[in-house]
């Protein structure tokens, strides 16, 4: 059987990542550091995916988890996690910042794990890459691998309404690397043909050095939460 090659936009994220991943992971070491909204909403996650009645204790996963600092900061808060990302060499960056952490190359659009073992999935700043032809595919993804109940936590670019832009430079390196942002009502949508229930959705004004708004919707697979035998 002939591998499946990869989609070209992941191709392209990856390839751009690996060449300025040392630089992106030098600035960015914990971008949550001076962000208290967005550390709140990390916050009401983890009390979600602890809700009483959670047989066991099911690994919560980050895609796009990048320098790992949202993996760390979910490990400090006591859940069982590992992260995920489309870039070998930051996967290598996240496990050498973080040892002891899981950290995994992988792609959001065709996660390698069982069907209905996630305890929950955070994707801060990591659907911003995917096309909208792939979106559906990864939120199809992500009510594939969460348990019933499991909660979901997106961030994201936002604006009046949705765009795109190639950047093909940065740190100084050659690129192509695609950036969308969209509405809220937009993801919201994509997630609700996914299957996701929507539970909550925060924006925010741009921050020093930003352009656009933040965006943050709060969702979970709806069903029962299953019951230890």
């Amino acid at each position: 059987m002939r591998p499946v090659r990869a989609p070209e936009f992941l191709q392209s994220t990856q390839a751009s990542y690996d060449a300025i991943a040392e630089a992106y992971a030098a600035e960015h070491p914990d971008s949550l550091a001076g962000r208290p909204l967005e550390r709140a909403l990390l916050t009401a996650f983890v009390e979600l995916v602890q809700r009483p009645g959670v047989p066991g204790h099911p690994p919560v996963a980050d895609v796009g988890s990048g320098p790992g600092y949202v993996t760390a900061r979910l490990h400090e808060a006591g859940l069982p996690v590992f992260g995920v990302d489309a870039s070998p060499r930051m996967v290598a960056l996240a496990r050498r910042a973080h040892p002891g952490l899981r950290f995994h190359v992988g792609s959001m659009t065709a996660l390698d794990l069982p069907d209905e073992t996630l305890g929950g999935i955070v994707a801060l700043y990591s659907i911003i890459h995917v096309p909208d032809a792939h979106l559906p595919a990864a939120f199809a993804e992500f009510h594939r691998v969460l348990l019933p109940g499991a909660p979901v936590l997106l961030g994201f670019q936002s604006g009046d309404e949705d765009g795109h832009q190639r950047l093909t430079e940065r740190y100084g390196q050659e690129i192509a690397l695609d950036y969308y942002w969209r509405t809220p009502d937009t993801v919201a949508a994509h997630l609700a043909e996914a299957g996701l229930e929507l539970h909550a959705r925060v924006l925010r004004e741009p921050g020093p050095g930003e352009k656009l708004p933040r965006a943050f919707l709060l969702a979970h697979r709806p069903g029962p939460v299953p019951r230890e035998v």
